[in-house]
């Protein structure tokens, strides 16, 4: 894999993600000799004295909630269907939704995802304290197991920079890993570099339709993979700059690794790519065939989105090893526009006929499930 940026936007990127708690724990404080009252941590999600439910709990960095912890809150949150209401501030910690905790919901409570941030810095080559290392998987900031996950108004993130274990290969790090089927993410942030949002499945034969609506998503090194059947509708993929490479290509966007048994993959629809780096340095896609499932068939659609001059429009498609060629691959795009979308080598850019994009939906991918929204 191609190295992380090594300049001085890792810092910067720590510095925004914690902005937030300052904020937050200024509510939590006490008033001094100020009359006015701190509003109201929760918004009109209610509060531990006015619980919209009987299985809501809130949560809150500066103590104000039922919990100071997300990790606290989905402990105490035993059986199905509960909600966490999430303060505005910086979580610090990692967090493990286990298969049990069916129907979970996670919201934000200010509505701006900037403001509730869930974030650690494990990389696949970080040591454990028990021995040995986390792995891209063990990486994950957020693991989420349990099937009819929803979030909305929140970032996922992971701040790892490779200068944190110089020399070491192991730079995949992962922000969200999500498996259950019908999961759902609305109006949400996911940051980091190599490996930010895991969409993936609980095993090789189990499909989990996921669904990520009005989404901001970014990184460099295959930052949205996975085998999950998952939509993306609306969402905006940013690359990041790659100061430690001179040469294109700087990263990938997606990288899915669909089961050969899955009809379908992955789905950008009404999505835009933009980003820092300069003109064609990023390929919009390459094939991930895992050494667990050697006879993945990966598949990627991409339609009617505004493809950014950051994508190389010439070859926009790439090998991550030779053995699985991109051009055996399900790869496919439809109506999409801007500077990265110009068709210059047509054999390089796989298009959908008119009747392959009529099923190319959200209801054909997702089927039976309709994605709904938390109370706003």
């Amino acid at each position: 894999m191609p190295a992380h940026p090594t300049g001085a936007e890792g810092p910067g990127r720590r510095t925004l993600l914690t902005a937030g708690l300052g904020a937050a724990l200024a509510a939590a404080l006490p008033a001094g000799t100020a009359t006015a009252a701190p509003p109201a941590p929760f918004g009109r999600f209610g509060s531990p004295s006015a619980r919209l439910t009987e299985r809501t709990l809130y949560v809150h960095p500066g103590g104000l909630g039922d919990h100071t912890t997300v990790q606290a809150a989905v402990t105490a949150a035993a059986g199905a269907d509960r909600t966490l209401v999430l303060a505005a501030g910086t979580y610090r910690e990692t967090v493990a939704v286990g298969p049990d905790r069916t129907g979970m919901t996670w919201i934000g409570a200010t509505g701006n995802p900037g403001d509730v941030v869930v974030v650690y810095a494990n990389a696949a080559g970080t040591p454990r304290p028990e021995g040995g290392t986390h792995g891209t998987t063990g990486s994950a900031t957020t693991t989420v197991r349990a099937d009819g996950f929803t979030a909305q108004g929140v970032t996922f993130a992971n701040d790892f920079l490779r200068t944190d274990l110089p020399g070491n290969p192991g730079t995949q790090a992962v922000a969200l890993k999500v498996q259950g089927d019908r999961s759902a993410f609305f109006h949400c942030r996911f940051l980091g570099h190599q490996d930010t949002l895991y969409a993936d499945s609980a095993s090789l034969a189990a499909v989990a339709r996921q669904y990520f609506a009005h989404c901001h998503v970014e990184g460099d090194v295959d930052f949205v993979f996975g085998r999950a059947r998952a939509v993306f509708e609306h969402c905006h993929f940013r690359t990041l700059l790659r100061p430690d490479l001179a040469a294109a290509p700087h990263g990938f966007v997606f990288a899915p690794s669909t089961a050969r048994t899955n009809a379908s993959g992955f789905l950008a629809s009404r999505c835009r790519v933009t980003g820092e780096a300069p003109d064609g340095f990023y390929k919009l896609a390459r094939p991930w065939v895992p050494g667990s499932d050697p006879t993945a068939w990966p598949s990627l659609v991409v339609r009617d989105s505004v493809l950014g001059p950051g994508i190389d429009a010439t070859a926009p498609y790439a090998n991550m090893r030779e053995a699985s060629p991109w051009q055996a691959q399900r790869f496919a795009e439809y109506r999409n526009t801007g500077p990265g979308a110009a068709i210059t080598v047509p054999e390089n850019r796989p298009r959908l006929t008119a009747a392959e994009a009529a099923s190319a939906t959200r209801a054909g991918y997702l089927g039976d499930w309709t994605p709904r929204r938390p109370c706003a």
